[in-house]
């Protein structure tokens, strides 16, 4: 019986004699947490994205605290303008400059658009498509479509459909986990409420090439600058970009586009239907107004030849 007792009785004393130390070494080391830190933790959505710039949510909480004039609160795109209000609050500033950010994908490239080179049967994944060859399609920046920005987005807010990755702008959150996964660097974060048109091709090659990989293609033929009236969009290195602060969303460029590579998620296709009426008559009517301006150039200078 004593076999039994002697070495439960042991072990109970080490247990109680740890027990009192760590107890102890507790109250000897403890480190008081700032009550700040303490506060925004809480308020901060725990989801670690780095997407902030901060090892994770403790790390930024810790930075805020340790630096609230130079450390901004609106830096979770996660939690969002009421995480960064919170935040404010509570180092007792304003959180204004803060918008909602979205991800959205710079290609078109579906089953129907993108041509294929060949067949992939390999580890599914883009970054493994991408050593073979670049990837079956045959546009070379294209979106590879197998789902490598899906599998990094931990709020179900990004899907592959039909071959190309597709973002859903109310789930999104912008914590730029899709952007880093993407091998292509198809996928910007920009501001929601601004970014309704946008060119929805990455790819650089000059216009010929470019249109045999996808059918949807930016060319590079510089229609969408010519008629752009508020100096919003640029044709740099064969592909269209839009300064989404410029941009007016009129849609001009939307009709004008001879491949469809520009996207307006604003207006309705009736809509686009009749900015692309208007704006074939404006068009016709300023050319009419050139053909006069000509003809009255010429006859001045008929008129002036038959003086001489």
């Amino acid at each position: 019986m004593s076999q039994i007792i002697t070495p439960v009785i042991l072990v109970f004393a080490v247990g109680l004699i740890a027990s009192v130390g760590l107890a102890f070494a507790s109250k000897v080391f403890h480190v008081q947490e700032d009550e700040k830190f303490i506060a925004m933790r809480a308020e901060l959505p725990g989801a670690n994205c780095g997407g902030c710039g901060y090892a994770g949510c403790d790390d930024y909480a810790h930075a805020l605290v340790e630096d609230p004039d130079g450390v901004p609160c609106t830096k979770c795109a996660v939690g969002g303008p009421a995480c960064a209000e919170k935040l404010a609050a509570i180092l007792g500033k304003s959180a204004d400059g803060m918008e909602k950010q979205v991800a959205y994908v710079m290609c078109n490239g579906t089953t129907n658009n993108a041509k294929k080179l060949y067949e992939y049967a390999d580890i599914p994944t883009c970054k493994a498509a991408k050593q073979l060859f670049g990837g079956s399609k045959a546009c070379p920046n294209g979106c590879l479509g197998l789902g490598d920005c899906e599998a990094a987005c931990e709020f179900d807010a990004i899907h592959v459909i039909k071959g190309v990755a597709v973002v859903n702008r109310d789930k999104c959150t912008s914590c730029s986990a899709c952007v880093k996964a993407c091998p292509n660097h198809l996928i910007k974060i920009v501001p929601d409420n601004k970014a309704k048109v946008i060119v929805r091709c990455h790819n650089t090659q000059k216009g010929a090439d470019a249109r045999k990989g996808c059918n949807v293609a930016c060319i590079g033929c510089g229609m969408c600058q010519r008629t752009c009236k508020f100096d919003a969009i640029h044709v740099e290195n064969n592909l269209a970009s839009i300064d989404h602060d410029k941009c007016k969303k009129c849609g001009m460029c939307v009709v004008k586009c001879p491949t469809g590579a520009i996207q307006d998620i604003l207006h309705s296709p009736e809509q686009l239907e009749k900015i692309k009426t208007s704006l074939a008559a404006m068009e016709a009517k300023e050319a009419e107004k050139k053909k006069k301006a000509a003809l009255e150039a010429a006859e001045a200078k008929k008129a002036a030849a038959a003086k001489a």
